[in-house]
């Protein structure tokens, strides 16, 4: 799951007729290795993307300094977002190396308004900066199949990568078992695997819910994550921080209402034509919320809802990504 985003890009732009080559290491030795490989095939390219401003940022500077081959910066890092705080706990010289990397940049994207601005704050700064969205695998654009009525209750969808501390899982738990006392109309499906899922699924027996209302799934492939979505009648995101989560689009794409907080570039996503926004950290508000959604996610417009997720779509953001290299290289 971890870097499916960057890959989405790559491969949205390779679908517009780009030569794609990517590399993708954890050490100087594999990237150094890496890139030697690339050049002795013969191959050298005519611009860098760089996902996220870390070491691998070297590499782009050096390839400009040494080559004149122009890179530009698509940033995805909740880092520099002070409810994570991250960037602000590097060493200076870090910090100044990120800032002197996006400088020197053609163009700076990050995938929220939200980020940007908070790149900003933090003096990651470019002068042509702009907002590139996530991208969505077509078949979430693809109609809906029939809905499975197997449990006989409203389903109630959440995705993410089990990280407690972004995307506050047990706070769904808690909610989850308040509305149990109140009503058990509904089945709270919880989809995919992380470093706090065995925890996360402890913590769901400690409250001791009861276990018809819960149904993990672990790890799935994107489309079966396209069939759960399928079978959804809400999408529940309730993180404390966040960029632009590429479930919200998977969600607005499949035309289900989304329940989340006004965490990061969140609220650029969602508003009252496709769903409800909370505070983060707020068990209350999020038993109320689910309630609300729960009774009247009907009402929503199904078209509508989808309309919000076409900017999200292979095509367009394949196009302005190459709309981009194209304004780049012809400077």
């Amino acid at each position: 799951m971890a870097g499916l985003f960057v890959q989405k890009h790559a491969e949205a732009v390779r679908a517009q007729g780009v030569d794609v080559r990517v590399l993708s290491t954890y050490s100087w030795r594999e990237l150094w290795r890496e890139w030697r490989d690339f050049r002795r095939s013969g191959w050298m390219p005519d611009i860098v993307q760089l996902n996220v401003i870390q070491k691998q940022g070297l590499l782009a500077l050096w390839l400009k300094r040494r080559y004149h081959i122009p890179y530009i910066i698509v940033e995805h890092w909740s880092g520099y977002l002070p409810e994570n705080g991250q960037f602000m706990r590097l060493p200076a010289f870090k910090r100044r190396l990120y800032a002197r990397i996006a400088r020197e940049a053609s163009v700076l994207l990050g995938v929220s308004n939200r980020l940007i601005e908070a790149m900003r704050a933090c003096g990651v700064t470019n002068s042509d900066t702009r907002k590139i969205n996530n991208v969505v695998d077509d078949f979430f654009f693809e109609a809906s199949g029939v809905k499975s009525q197997e449990s006989g209750r409203k389903t109630i969808l959440h995705v993410s990568c089990f990280d407690e501390r972004a995307k506050n899982v047990k706070g769904l738990l808690r909610a989850a078992k308040r509305l149990s006392e109140k009503r058990q109309d509904w089945q709270l499906v919880l989809v995919g695997d992380g470093i706090d899922y065995k925890e996360t699924r402890a913590y769901a027996q400690e409250l001791q819910i009861p276990e018809q209302l819960l149904r993990w799934t672990g790890e799935l492939t994107p489309r079966e994550v396209s069939n759960e979505f399928d079978n959804a009648d809400i999408f529940v995101l309730p993180s404390r921080y966040e960029n632009a989560p590429v479930v919200i689009s998977e969600s607005l794409a499949k035309g289900v209402p989304v329940l989340s907080t006004r965490a990061g570039g969140i609220p650029e996503m969602v508003n009252d034509s496709n769903g409800l926004l909370i505070e983060p950290n707020d068990d209350a508000a999020l038993v109320q919320a689910l309630q609300t959604m729960l009774d009247h996610y009907q009402e929503y417009d199904t078209k509508a809802i989808r309309q919000a997720g076409e900017p999200y779509s292979f095509a367009k953001v394949g196009r302005q990504l190459k709309d981009i290299y194209e304004q780049v290289q012809a400077r």
